[in-house]
């Protein structure tokens, strides 16, 4: 697929490959691929439909994929990676065509480096998943494997990686996922997941691998569960080149767009208030980038954590609720905080009752809980702001916080509204929001 070109082959180069007679005697211009793949997608009836059909170009021609996906980027990005991708994943197993990348299931963990080499290219990138966390749909086994193929193929279309250079990478330790193990088709390993020191032993294997074999690559770890994206990010970042995309890439584009708000709201970052809706691997990533944010704006490290509230299953995460994990502890609010709260329940402070006790700018939502932003909620955050920022950032739609248009409609236009998931444009009040 990286040299394939089709029916766009020359006479002279059929005359040197031997082609004649293996592909029709047109010689086509990629105009007229394009035109007829184009003609295909459209022809395809639902959105899973057209993640195989694109997959399957993939598969054939990476040149025609990319140009055809680069040129319809609008279109095409929402099928190749979220939200069509957890789909993708789910169904995996069944619309299973070739292989792309590598798998190393836990019966190959004395094998790592040789399978590694199988790949025969040095990569520049490898994304690599063991399917545990699988955006906000849980556990996915080896369907997991779409995200990392999903997301290089992006670091193509949209940052100019040459696809050669890339590589996705699918660690199977088992599934926890009873459809999964049920499913006669299912490809990966049938057992329960691997945990514990077993785990980590493997997790040690496969980066000393990537190490030797592939020195000069970039490690991404891709949708793990949070407390194992913590522990490897915090356990090889100082050995190789690496990063979690959940807690660091999420955290980068979150705090960079509540920058770009601050340019429409004209406020000023030292100022803001933020409330995360979910306390997981990407929450711990955001509240971490906005503290240094709010810092390099004047604040202390202690007054910039007071900045921030979460708000988990349990409502309003405080002090006064025991057995809290480091993370939630270091933004849990004071007992005295929530003393002056006006609320008819302090054990369980709902996110409506934060937001108007705690008077956020603020407002981001991590939780995968559908409908977690109601309106009184959008409401809420309207009464104590003139322009609320209101990022759901929870995908793939289906476990959106709240729709964009939902946002901007309970907010009678004023909030500023990013999302985690594709929205077509907005049209309220007569004005059009994209």
């Amino acid at each position: 697929p990286l040299t394939n070109k089709g029916t766009a082959f020359t006479d002279a180069e059929r005359d040197d490959l031997g082609l004649h007679g293996l592909v029709p005697p047109a010689v086509s211009t990629m105009d007229q691929q394009l035109a007829r793949a184009y003609e295909n997608f459209r022809a395809t009836h639902t959105p899973l439909e057209r993640y195989i059909h694109l997959t399957s170009l993939q598969d054939r021609n990476d040149t025609l994929f990319f140009r055809l996906v680069h040129d319809h980027i609008d279109e095409m990005m929402p099928v190749v990676y979220t939200p069509v991708v957890g789909e993708a994943c789910q169904q995996f197993s069944h619309i299973y065509r070739r292989a792309r990348g590598l798998y190393i299931s836990y019966d190959q963990r004395h094998q790592i480096d040789a399978i590694l080499r199988n790949h025969r290219r040095s990569p520049a990138v490898i994304v690599v998943t063991d399917g545990e966390r699988i955006l906000g749909l849980g556990d996915q086994g080896i369907g997991g494997m779409g995200i990392p193929a999903g997301k290089l193929s992006l670091y193509t279309a949209c940052a100019g990686i040459p696809p050669s250079l890339t590589l996705p990478i699918m660690l199977d330790v088992g599934t926890d996922n009873e459809a999964r193990l049920n499913d006669p088709l299912y490809l990966g390993l049938r057992l329960t997941r691997i945990r514990g020191v077993a785990y980590q032993d493997f997790i040690d294997r496969f980066v000393d691998g990537v190490m030797r074999v592939y020195p000069d690559a970039v490690l991404q770890w891709e949708d793990f569960l949070k407390a194992n994206a913590i522990i490897q990010l915090a356990r090889f970042r100082d050995r190789l080149c690496t990063f979690n995309d959940d807690i660091q890439g999420t955290a980068a584009v979150v705090v960079a767009g509540v920058y770009a708000a601050l340019r429409i709201s004209g406020q000023a970052m030292r100022d803001q208030r933020v409330v995360l809706g979910g306390a997981g691997a990407s929450a711990q990533g955001i509240a971490g980038l906005f503290v240094s944010a709010l810092r390099e704006a004047g604040l202390s490290a202690d007054e910039a954590r007071r900045r921030i509230s979460t708000v988990d299953s349990r409502g309003l995460v405080t002090k006064a609720r025991e057995g809290l994990e480091d993370f939630k502890a270091a933004y849990a609010r004071p007992v005295e905080d929530v003393a002056a709260f006006a609320c008819r329940d302090r054990a369980h402070i709902t996110l409506e009752e934060t937001i108007r006790n705690v008077r956020p700018t603020v407002l981001i939502g991590t939780s995968g809980a559908a409908g977690l932003f109601t309106e009184a909620v959008v409401r809420a955050m309207t009464a104590v702001n003139d322009r609320p920022v209101v990022f759901p950032l929870s995908n793939p739609t289906s476990k959106s916080e709240c729709t964009a248009a939902q946002a901007i409609q309970w907010s009678a236009g004023r909030a500023i509204v990013a999302t985690g998931s594709p929205s077509d444009p907005v049209v309220h009040g007569g004005r059009t929001y994209r």
